[in-house]
């Protein structure tokens, strides 16, 4: 996969979790869905660690964005 096509990716992700709110979800929703999500949320930080580790084993840093 191309970088730029790897990062347009990355961002809609991004994008589409920003717009996830479970606080919202009613109680009876999250315990139904409770299952799906853990194993969605153990997937994405694997996922991002993965991604993590390659850069770092590149000898690079991963540094939060300064704040404007």
């Amino acid at each position: 996969m191309r970088s730029n096509e790897a990062i347009a990716r990355l961002d809609a992700a991004i994008s589409a979790l920003g717009d996830v709110h479970v606080s919202a979800w009613p109680e009876d929703t999250l315990r139904e869905q409770l299952g799906e999500l853990s194993t969605a949320l153990c997937t994405l930080d694997a996922l991002l660690s993965r991604i993590a580790d390659e850069v770092r084993a590149r000898g690079l840093r991963i540094e939060e964005p300064v704040s404007a």
